[in-house]
């Protein structure tokens, strides 16, 4: 049976920490979904159809990784339609694990047939989140080390737009 895991998430925007977790799952499944979705609490930088371009570009290097965008679905739902059996996570910190945990009981609840995977991020990676680097962004700080290239050079192209 074909190992086929989610890996969902806001991506916005996506940072080195998202990029080693998907490079790290493409080699534990078959087949890898990045799932762009929405999350309501947080104020996006970058569109759906945005993110899931810079997604695309950042992952072409890996072939059994594909992006998916959707809004208004939950997850369990998505990973069912797209024969996912298992969701993989990021974890960066023990609040994160709290986080993910309570996420996992719940999907878990939905559906009792789907296994969450925990992959612990590596420490250069594990204090940055993409709100963090939002903020950094806004007051001008430099981040590039924490962003693929490609989604770096479009914030700053929104950066000098938002300051024309």
């Amino acid at each position: 049976m074909k190992k086929i895991a989610l890996f969902p998430g806001s991506f916005d925007p996506l940072t080195m920490g998202h990029l080693d977790t998907i490079e790290r799952g493409a080699k534990l499944f078959d087949e890898l979904f990045i799932g762009v979705f929405v999350n309501t609490n947080k104020k996006s930088l970058f569109s759906a159809e945005e993110k899931k371009q810079l997604v695309e570009k950042a992952v072409a290097h890996l072939p059994n990784v594909s992006v998916v965008s959707q809004e208004t679905e939950l997850t369990v739902k998505t990973a069912a339609r797209l024969e996912a059996r298992f969701l993989l996570r990021g974890i960066r910190s023990v609040k994160d694990y709290e986080y993910e945990r309570d996420i996992m009981e719940m999907n878990h609840h939905l559906d009792s047939e789907l296994e969450t995977v925990f992959l612990i991020a590596k420490p250069e990676y594990s204090h940055i989140s993409s709100s963090l680097i939002k903020e950094v962004l806004l007051f001008g700080g430099d981040v590039q080390k924490y962003l693929p290239e490609n989604v770096y050079k479009v914030i700053l192209k929104k950066r000098e737009k938002n300051e024309e």
